[in-house]
């Protein structure tokens, strides 16, 4: 099982760690970073490995790409930049509960719908997952609801006051961050499902 787990246990990894390096750099006057664009693609892995080989399987990769991220997290606290670690531990905690949550939550919903329509369930569980995925680590990493204490000066520049998206009423900046990031998500999770069939009958028409 390991073995035929591997492509799936390799591109989650791979996903993660790309993601938490193109993180660090800013697009749009910094409403997103090249990360954004990556990240997302874990659903598509998660999705891959459920349709292939079920629950169970997409789970283990699931923990895989989960023990990767607190490895990147624990070395990106290492790294200080100017204002402070690259990963502050707020973000830490935000990044790993987002993401074990979010993932776990694709698992369900496409297992849910396995037997619909072979989109409904890429679709439907990579919409419910990224929305969820979102909504945590923002909510974590940077509201100003919750306290990490000392840690929180690290975030404070995403509580500042700023028009929404650039150009509606002012929000903190960090909601603002959040729809762009979820915006990217939901766009990737369309463009996703042209790989998903394609690989799927690929592997099925290879195996028969």
């Amino acid at each position: 099982m390991t073995r035929t787990l591997l492509p799936g246990i390799i591109a989650m990894a791979l996903i993660v760690v790309s993601s938490n390096i193109l993180v660090q750099f800013l697009l749009l006057d910094g409403l997103l970073t090249w990360g954004a664009f990556t990240y997302p693609f874990a659903f598509l892995v998660t999705d891959l490995m459920n349709r292939l080989y079920g629950t169970a399987a997409a789970r283990r990769v699931v923990l895989v790409g989960f023990a990767v991220g607190i490895v990147c997290s624990l070395i990106g606290s290492q790294i200080m930049l100017e204002f402070g670690p690259a990963v502050p531990l707020r973000v830490a905690v935000a990044s790993g509960t987002a993401f074990l949550v979010a993932q776990f939550l694709d698992v369900a919903i496409f297992a849910r719908l396995r037997e619909g329509a072979w989109w409904r369930a890429p679709l439907v569980s990579s919409l419910l997952g990224s929305t969820v995925d979102t909504a945590l680590f923002f909510f974590i990493a940077f509201s100003a609801a919750l306290s990490f204490g000392a840690a929180d000066m690290a975030v404070s520049w995403a509580q500042e006051s700023m028009p929404f998206l650039t150009v509606g009423p002012m929000v903190p900046l960090w909601v603002t961050l959040a729809v762009a990031d979820w915006s990217v998500k939901l766009a990737i999770a369309l463009i996703a499902l042209i790989p998903f069939r394609l690989i799927v009958t690929h592997l099925r028409q290879t195996a028969a």
